[in-house]
């Protein structure tokens, strides 16, 4: 990995202070010569870089430590598999996400810069818009659905202490476009505490997540142990439901599971180098993505199947939804305790995954307008718009937007991977990313990279086609794998066909 001498300022220059995600200090590194259309103290390099191999892990423990990660886990237990056939396809599954992690990881790393801004080198300083909107369109239906997710473990807390207010949570009775009056009210209070913390920068969502990650085990081991206890040892098994599938016709399932798990951590995974850029070092950042990611994963998908399999003796039926496995418990302590963990867990995966991309993403379209505050605050305000409930609600558009949304993903990761790895030869040149001169690395043609725009055409559009036509349905699954191929191999023959511009620093 190479970055030209031209990244860095010169030993004892002055470096303005800034107010920004960052806070006011010297941690960026911004010249002159950087184009405001392309630059602000969001989107500037890091002069700074101070994450640990702790905030890292504690990064990825947020991230997977919510109900949804919760239900996914549940899920891969509950596929017909015997235990060690699901524990072979989730670890394989993670050990893909964390190899693919570092690898996107490192570019990010090594400059400094986030997400949209390293895609200046595939796309062009101009076209890394595309990548940029696409991610932060789906990191805002998300973020609306898990917002709405952790408004539902509030509610349980809500009606524990007053169930007069009940009838405020009935639809019919009390309702607004799809969710009840409670249900709002829930929501926006939700909305706002996460604004609340997002607003405070980077620094208060890196000790939000230090805390929140760890906070979550420590109820989720409390919450197993109580229910092994009162199920009793004897009638806990690794494995929910009935075994369907044995011997080689268990293949393809398990297949099916190491898809489910890639998926599910596709989202972080693109945009993973709006975190691993604070890293202190590379070596530090796959210290953090491996406790994080295999050990940290597998600890908690053993919690959670545990737990799930307990809530049969104990009340009767498998309950896959915490939220609703602890408002069952009698005691008023247990039950607040576990929601209000829940719902911290929940929004910790919210800001980390579905806040920060879109503050990062929408500010690269127009810096000099939008800052990374207001890029987070405009998925924030749009995520209330497509009123997540409904879409969450009904399976159908819930498959039909995200999967299709989610069908650009692999192809924007193949197509990163491809032009920093093999295209570039891990060589970046730090100024040109933020120049629109002809004469910058990244301008391509008029600041857009046909090559890139064209490979993400047909790359995008065959994982669109597995999940709209009913015959390919069996490689919907496997949308990210494909995309991912294709937009590699795409990509790396049409850059192939064309020369490189050398690698110079723009005037």
């Amino acid at each position: 990995m190479s970055i030209h001498a031209n990244e860095l300022a010169p030993p004892g220059a002055a470096v303005p202070e800034v107010s920004g995600a960052h806070g006011t200090h010297d941690a960026i590194i911004m010249k002159p010569s950087y184009d405001p259309n392309l630059v602000n103290e969001d989107l500037a390099p890091l002069r700074k870089q101070t994450w640990g191999t702790y905030n890292i892990f504690a990064f990825w423990m947020s991230d997977v430590h919510s109900v949804g990660g919760y239900v996914t886990a549940g899920s891969l237990f509950s596929l017909g598999l015997v235990s060690w056939q699901v524990l072979i396809a989730l670890i394989v599954g993670i050990v893909i996400v964390q190899v693919f992690c570092n690898l996107v990881a490192k570019p990010s790393q090594v400059s400094g810069t986030p997400y949209p801004v390293i895609c200046r080198a595939s796309f062009g300083v101009k076209g890394a818009n595309i990548p940029a909107i696409i991610r932060g369109l789906i990191a805002v239906a998300w973020y609306g659905i898990q917002t709405y997710l952790a408004s539902a473990a509030f509610m349980v807390v809500a009606l524990r202490f007053y169930p007069e207010l009940a009838p405020y949570a009935d639809l019919k009775q009390y309702g607004f476009a799809g969710l009840s009056a409670l249900g709002w009210a829930s929501f926006m209070f939700l909305w706002v505490v996460q604004a609340l913390v997002f607003w405070r920068g980077m620094d208060a969502i890196r000790v939000f997540i230090d805390w929140a990650g760890p906070a979550v085990y420590v109820v989720m081991i409390a919450l197993a142990g109580y229910l092994v206890a009162k199920a009793g040892l004897g009638n806990v098994g690794l494995t929910l439901g009935e075994v369907k599938y044995t011997g080689w016709a268990a293949l393809p399932v398990m297949l099916n599971a190491i898809a489910l798990v890639v998926s599910y951590f596709s989202g972080p995974m693109l945009n993973f180098g709006d975190f691993s850029r604070y890293g202190s070092s590379f070596a530090a950042v796959k210290r953090g993505n491996f406790w994080g990611l295999p050990v940290n994963f597998l600890g908690f998908s053993l919690l959670t199947v545990i737990t799930a399999s307990a809530t049969v003796p104990v009340f009767g039926h498998l309950i896959t939804d915490p939220v609703e496995t602890v408002s069952r418990i009698d005691s008023t302590f247990a039950v607040v305790l576990g929601a209000f963990t829940f719902m911290v867990a929940t929004i910790g995966i919210n800001i980390v995954a579905n806040f920060v991309s879109p503050a990062f993403d929408f500010s690269n379209v127009a810096p000099k307008r939008i800052s990374w505050r207001m890029g987070g605050m405009i998925a924030a305000v749009g995520s209330i718009f497509i009123t997540p409930w409904n879409l969450y609600n009904n399976p159908a558009v819930i498959h039909y937007t995200l999967d299709i949304l989610g069908a650009f993903i692999g192809p924007l990761f193949g197509i990163l991977i491809a032009d920093f790895y093999l295209v570039k030869k891990e060589r970046i040149v730090l100024d040109d990313l933020y120049t629109m001169s002809p004469a910058g690395s990244y301008w391509y043609e008029n600041g857009y990279n046909r090559a890139a725009v064209t490979a993400l055409i047909p790359s995008a559009l065959v994982p669109a086609l597995c999940v709209l036509v009913p015959s390919l349905g069996v490689l919907a699954n496997f949308t990210w794998f494909i995309g991912c191929a294709l937009g590699f191999v795409i990509y790396l023959a049409l850059m192939r066909r064309q020369p490189v511009l050398a690698a110079q620093p723009a005037e």
